[in-house]
């Protein structure tokens, strides 16, 4: 997804690089509904093209050109290997590039979207700035992430799991990422120079999808990475997964994952006097 940054396809979750193409489907599946209400309610769609920067596979760069089929989108990405999955998308021009040195010249676009793609980045305002670079006057930026101690909620609650879940944040931090990114979104906008700024947030909860539709994030394959990387013992491994078969099995049991959204305008062109 990004040259540079604390995101790597093949050590993200369990089964290597087709485990994590599965939990990127699956993330996308999810939770696309709730994000695109919010997309639509901030405009998204009225301006074209679209570059969704960092579009991987192409999980949700399917499921924008399903929604809105005469948008032109251009999905860009580091990893070639990644965007040929999004090849039978036949609305998305794919092209190879990094976020922090869009290969776009100024002004040519009416939207740029990021999709989890800030909180591994190591220098945020440097692809803001490059989107604002991009954008023609007027023109907006989505920005749909997470924050970490606001992501996820669930009854009932294991403290432990807690724990346990809270060394991902910490390895993506040491690798350079920001799993707390959500709560700077606002304030890297405007620093970036953008107007308009909004941020709301989405929920996807149990009470619409299955717990088992959960399990690609919130299961224990989201930690096999970290005892392979002797981060995390093997008994983290087993406090975890005991404990999300005990929560699967519990009728009550409900779980609430929350993310971000924020839009923002690039500053309109000044006529001259």
């Amino acid at each position: 997804m990004l040259s540079t940054g604390s995101y790597d396809v093949a050590r993200t979750t369990a089964g290597g690089r087709p485990g994590e193409l599965a939990r990127l489907e699956a993330q996308a599946a999810l939770s696309f509904a709730e994000e695109f209400q919010v997309l639509r309610d901030f405009g998204f769609g009225s301006a074209d093209p679209v570059l969704e920067v960092g579009c991987g596979p192409g999980a949700q760069t399917r499921r924008l050109a399903s929604v809105l089929p005469s948008l032109p989108i251009i999905a860009l990405d580091t990893d070639i290997g990644l965007i040929a999955q999004a090849a039978d998308c036949p609305s998305a021009r794919l092209v190879g590039g990094d976020a922090s040195a869009l290969p776009v010249g100024a002004g040519r676009i009416g939207a740029v979207l990021f999709r989890y793609v800030l909180q591994h980045v190591s220098d945020p305002l440097q692809c803001l700035a490059e989107a604002r670079r991009v954008l023609r006057p007027g023109g907006q930026v989505f920005v749909i992430e997470v924050d970490a101690e606001l992501w996820g909620v669930a009854d009932p609650a294991d403290s432990r799991l807690g724990a346990v879940h809270a060394r991902i944040a910490s390895a993506q931090r040491a690798a350079g990422g920001d799993r707390l990114i959500g709560r700077r979104l606002s304030g890297l906008l405007r620093t970036a120079g953008f107007d308009d700024v909004a941020v709301r947030p989405f929920a996807v909860t149990s009470d619409e999808h299955p717990l088992e539709d959960f399990a690609p994030l919130l299961g224990p394959g989201r930690l096999v990475p970290l005892i392979e990387d002797g981060r995390l013992a093997i008994t983290d491994l087993a406090i975890v997964t005991a404990g999300w078969v005990r929560f699967l099995a519990d009728p009550a049991a409900w779980v609430m994952l929350l993310g971000l959204i924020a839009s923002a305008r690039a500053p309109l062109a000044r006529h001259p006097r």
